[in-house]
């Protein structure tokens, strides 16, 4: 796995067949964003829009990203005007959909981690948002409630990690959104002064 490039590591989540989601999804899903975008943005697991499409963060979910990242001035488009650093990409931690939107169980989880090990190490980003309990948990080794550990930065190899809450969630707690922005607020100066290093 350490050895593949972007079009062996795609073709091999494509071709995975390690846990017994393979049985049940529509398609995986990669990830998508620019290859060379300087933030990674981690979720959970694919939805069922995802899984009919093969792209993250797609539906309501994916349009309050959207909505999010815009007023950053982030985007996650493949191609466009816009620098590496104003580009995102996105991943999720488990590649194939859980029947139902159930939770992934820890076999699944580690079944997939090694292909987001590999998309850290491909992109080298320098700053990645943790959206959700299970991206959290996949990056930090940690089962805190996201409540407590937003508003510091962590470390994954090195990289700075804050932690979010995951769109679905704040569309099904709008009450959260003001919270969601301090952590978006956050990681663009955490980002910013790691520029001017």
């Amino acid at each position: 796995m350490s050895t593949l490039g972007w079009p062996a590591l795609r073709q091999a989540v494509a071709d995975c067949r390690a846990c017994g989601l393979c049985q049940s999804r529509k398609q995986t899903v990669f990830g998508s964003g620019h290859l060379q975008a300087q933030w990674l943005l981690v979720g959970e697991a694919p939805g069922e829009q995802e899984d009919e499409q093969g792209q993250p963060f797609v539906g309501a979910a994916g349009q309050l990203l959207d909505r999010m990242l815009a007023a950053l001035g982030l985007t996650r488009a493949e191609d466009g005007p816009q620098p590496p650093e104003q580009r995102v990409y996105i991943a999720n931690t488990l590649k194939c959909r859980p029947p139902r939107n159930r939770n992934p169980s820890a076999e699944e989880l580690a079944s997939c981690e090694p292909f987001l090990v590999r998309q850290v190490e491909l992109l080298k980003p320098r700053l990645i948002l943790a959206l959700g309990r299970y991206a959290v948990n996949a990056l930090l080794r940690s089962d805190e409630p996201i409540g407590k550990l937003r508003g510091r930065v962590h470390r994954y190899e090195g990289v700075p990690v804050i932690v979010s809450y995951h769109p679905a969630y704040l569309l099904r707690s709008p009450h959260e959104k003001a919270k969601a922005w301090e952590d978006l607020c956050l990681a663009a100066s955490v980002y910013e002064a790691d520029a001017g290093r």
